[in-house]
Formats: structure tokens, C-alpha cells, sequence
């Protein structure tokens, strides 16, 4: 019986030092869990503004006026008298032709305007005496009707040779090739000693002038028939000006100086690309425009009175592709809201549906934000 209560004691004791070894730590106790911190976002809060509207589009520069320079008589080249891609002035000679024959049929058509005005005087001086003596049937009527005719004759001679007289002085004129129009002159074909005819195939040498210059625009069709469209519903007012500006961006990313202005749309579009021809007419003073440059134009198209522009960077994607914004209601809880986008304004997006003035959209944090999430705005972006 002793060794039963010492048996019984023992395992007591060895089983209170179990217990109080595998007895946790305080540090081990299980703590309660830490309250996730609240996301913090940047908001921004919607605002009707005016917005011109704009629209780039690729161009190439034209020519505003070219001439094919070519002679109209035939003759030998005595001199040039320009320098090759030099400005030229409208009337300015260029070329002399050799004047000498045309100079000779000048002397000769003038001699012969001289001889019929002589041979015009006795046949009017007749025709009057006939006239008197037909009223006293001294002359047969027979005579008195063919001294009026060779009067008629001699008048038509002297007509006839007064037109052929000016024929021959506008030919001895264009032995002197002047420029019709003012601008830069290109070289020459020919040298002092051609022989050149009237109206050849080969120009003489080309004048264009470049200040101003055009610029050919191409304009999708979809795109001009929306401006329509929204200029004729009031959505879009037109610019207050009556002649649309329009800016240019050089090939090197540079601004043109100088503001030109829309000309002309082409009545019809382009069958192979869909797409209008636009003219504009611009100042080049400088000549840093020279034709087939490839430039870009900012149109001005018209003004949006009341647009809601949203920052690209707050604008998302769902699965389906719709763009959404993260909307922050009065209780600063996230929700989803869809959005129908027109184009784009610098670094926003112009808003058709889905905004109202005053709401207040997120533009950072955007990765916790999470529909039906408490936020706290850390600030708000202009």
C-alpha cells in the first residue's frame, strides 16, 4: 500500500512539471488583429469649363503660284538678265530675244497702214463728190454704189493694216520675257544663244511664289461629319472668328511662326482613304516653308461651352473594355461609374455622359480603390 501512494505521488509531481513546462508564454497568447489602415487617394472635382476644340491633322505645303516660264516668238537668245533662285517681280524681264527681224516687220506693217490711209483719202474725197452729183443724176446710181464701195475697201485697208501693224509690235514685246507673276526663280534651261519657239514644250525656267504658301490637309470624313453634326445640334458653337485659324508644327516639332487660315474643303472625298482635302493659306515671309515639306496643323474647329474634362490617368477599363472613373460619394465610399468619352484635350478626356459638376473623381490610389471602399482624400488636385 505504501508503494501504491508512492507511485501515485511520484507520477503527481512529474505531471505538474509537464504542465508547467508546456504552459505558453505570454508573449505566445494570441493578440487580437491589427484594423487595416483606411486607403488614402488624390481626388479631383469636376468643373464645366470652356474648351476650344482642335483637331491635328498631317499636311504637305503647295505652291500658291507657279509659272512655267516659255517663250511665245521664236528667235535667239541675246541675254538672261536674272540670277538663278533669286526673287523676281511681276513684269520683270528675264530673257531678250533677238528683235531685230520683228523690229523690221514692225517698219514694214507701218509702212503699210501709212500706204492705206493714203489710198483711203481720194476715194472718201470721191465718195463725196458722188454724193452731191447723184442728188442731180449727174452719175448713174451704178457708179455712185461702187465708189462708195471702193470707199468701204479702202477703210477696211487701213483696219486691216492697223491690226497688223499691233500684231507685229506684240510680237516685237515678247522678244522681252518678263515674269507674269512675283516669287522665286529656278534655273535656267537655256543660255545666251539658244535658239528658242514660240510656246515649246521646255519652259524657259519656273517662278513660284511662296509667300504666302499653301498647306493641303487631309481631314477624316467621319471627323468632319461629327463637327457638322455637332455645330448644327449647338452642342459645339463656331469660332467667333468668320476665317478659321490654323497653327503649324514643323517637321522638327517647332512652332510656325505665323497663323494661316482655312481656305477651302473639297466637295468631294477620296475614295481610297475616306478622307477630305482641306486648304489653309499661310504667311511666308522668311520662305522657311518651301513646297512638299510635310507639316502637321492644329484646326481650330469651334468652341464646347460647357465641357467636363476628366483627367486621362483617372480613367479605367472593366473587362468589357468600357472606360470607368472612380467616384467618391459624400460618405467618402468608392463607386463605379461608366463613362461615354468624346476626344481627346491635351492630358483629358472630353466627358459626353457619366459626370456631373461637383463630383469628385480619383486621379491617385486608383490601385486600392475598390468599389464600395471607405477612402480618406489625402488632397485634392486642381
Amino acid at each position: 500500500m505504501k508503494k501504491i501512494l508512492v507511485s501515485v505521488a511520484v507520477l503527481a509531481v512529474v505531471s505538474l512539471g509537464y504542465l508547467a513546462w508546456n504552459k505558453p508564454s505570454q508573449a505566445d497568447q494570441p493578440t487580437p488583429a491589427a484594423a487595416k489602415p483606411v486607403p488614402e487617394v488624390v481626388v479631383v472635382t469636376m468643373q464645366e469649363r470652356e474648351v476650344r476644340l482642335t483637331s491635328e491633322l498631317p499636311g504637305r505645303t503647295a505652291v500658291y503660284q507657279v509659272a512655267e516660264i516659255r517663250p511665245q516668238v521664236g528667235g535667239i537668245i541675246q541675254k538672261r538678265v536674272f540670277a538663278e533662285g533669286t526673287e523676281v517681280k511681276s513684269g520683270q524681264l528675264l530673257y531678250q530675244i533677238d528683235p531685230d527681224t520683228y523690229e523690221v516687220a514692225v517698219a514694214r506693217a507701218t509702212a503699210a497702214v501709212a500706204k492705206a490711209k493714203a489710198e483711203l483719202e481720194p476715194a472718201r474725197l470721191k465718195a463725196v463728190r458722188y454724193a452731191e452729183l447723184i442728188r442731180t443724176k449727174a452719175v448713174s446710181q451704178q457708179d455712185h454704189d461702187e465708189v462708195q464701195a471702193a470707199l468701204a475697201l479702202a477703210k477696211a485697208n487701213v483696219s486691216s493694216a492697223q491690226a497688223e501693224l499691233e500684231a507685229t509690235r506684240i510680237d516685237l514685246q515678247r522678244t522681252k520675257v518678263v515674269s507674269p507673276i512675283s516669287g522665286r526663280i529656278g534655273r535656267s534651261a537655256v543660255t545666251p544663244g539658244a535658239l528658242v519657239t514660240a510656246n515649246q514644250a521646255q519652259a524657259l525656267a519656273t517662278v513660284q511664289q511662296l509667300d504666302p504658301i499653301y498647306v493641303d490637309l487631309t481631314q477624316s470624313n467621319v471627323e468632319l461629319l461629327r463637327l457638322k453634326r455637332a455645330l448644327e445640334s449647338g452642342a459645339v458653337q463656331a469660332s467667333g472668328t468668320s476665317a478659321t485659324k490654323v497653327r503649324l508644327i514643323l517637321e522638327d516639332g517647332t512652332d510656325y511662326a505665323h497663323d494661316g487660315t482655312l481656305q477651302l474643303a473639297e466637295a468631294s472625298v477620296d475614295q481610297g482613304t475616306g478622307s477630305v482635302t482641306l486648304r489653309a493659306v499661310f504667311p511666308n515671309p522668311k520662305r522657311d516653308l518651301l513646297p512638299g515639306m510635310y507639316v502637321r496643323a492644329i484646326v481650330e474647329e469651334g468652341v464646347l461651352s460647357a465641357a467636363m474634362l476628366i483627367p486621362q490617368q483617372a480613367v479605367v477599363r472593366n473587362a468589357q473594355g468600357q472606360a470607368m472613373a472612380m467616384v467618391v460619394d459624400a460618405g467618402d465610399i468608392i463607386a463605379a461609374r461608366p463613362l461615354q468619352l468624346d476626344r481627346a484635350v491635351g492630358g483629358d478626356w472630353i466627358v459626353r455622359q457619366g459626370l456631373a459638376a461637383g463630383d469628385r473623381v480619383v486621379v491617385e490610389g486608383l490601385q486600392k480603390a475598390r468599389p464600395g471602399t471607405q477612402v480618406r482624400i489625402r488632397q485634392s488636385a486642381n
